[in-house]
């Protein structure tokens, strides 16, 4: 299991995001800079313990209605290698030293234990604490014969997400804006062969739930 170390970041997680943010196409913010607050998400481990995997919820504030946004991040000790457009930016870790933060999307470590989370091979852990399971997010996959690990890191972002096209004209996608579901029970699209859910606190002191991930088949309504 992955170690979280309570330590200091220069800059932190959230000012790098600040810089980051308004570049994406997924971004329905205005012109000036996001005020961002920590939401939720959750992390997953690198089975080699190498790079850090955490999905980050954070709502923006600065518009006239708060916009919460999933951020999927790797961290890495070392820059990855032809991965320079999904560089978020680097980071001193009081105990590690220098990170080089990614859009996970980008990272073949994260699309490979995304695609295990929701097959069901791994289990998602606590955003902030050492081995612990975080039991509110959850996942499905119905497929079958299906070889995730042939899904690529050739993402694509558009005003709500991100794609990445896998085998048999499958489709990964990431809901970057998130929308809360009625009654806390995100509905699947009727194409959708695999999800992942989870729960994140919304300005006024409640939390919503929703789809954070939805695995499509080639069919797509």
């Amino acid at each position: 299991m992955a170690v979280i170390h309570h330590t200091a970041l220069k800059p932190t997680k959230l000012e790098l995001l600040t810089s980051w943010l308004p570049s994406r196409p997924w971004y329905v913010g205005g012109a000036g800079e996001p005020e961002l607050a920590k939401a939720g998400g959750f992390r997953l481990d690198d089975p080699q313990g190498e790079v850090g995997i955490e999905f980050m919820v954070v709502t923006d504030t600065s518009g006239t209605h708060p916009t919460s946004y999933l951020v999927p991040l790797t961290y890495r000790g070392a820059a990855l290698d032809g991965a320079e457009h999904a560089l978020v930016g680097t980071m001193e870790h009081g105990v590690l030293g220098r990170r080089w933060a990614y859009d996970g999307c980008h990272d073949p470590v994260l699309v490979a234990q995304l695609l295990a989370l929701i097959e069901g091979q791994v289990q998602a852990q606590d955003q902030n604490t050492s081995d612990t399971p975080d039991r509110e997010v959850t996942r499905s996959y119905i497929g079958g014969g299906l070889a995730l690990t042939d899904f690529t890191t050739t993402a694509t972002d558009d005003q709500e997400g991100t794609e990445l096209p896998g085998p048999q004209g499958t489709t990964l996608r990431l809901h970057r804006v998130l929308r809360p579901a009625p009654d806390n029970a995100p509905p699947l699209p009727p194409e959708a062969i695999g999800h992942v859910a989870g729960s994140w606190h919304v300005p006024d002191g409640t939390r919503a739930r929703g789809l954070f991930v939805v695995l499509h088949t080639g069919a797509r309504a």
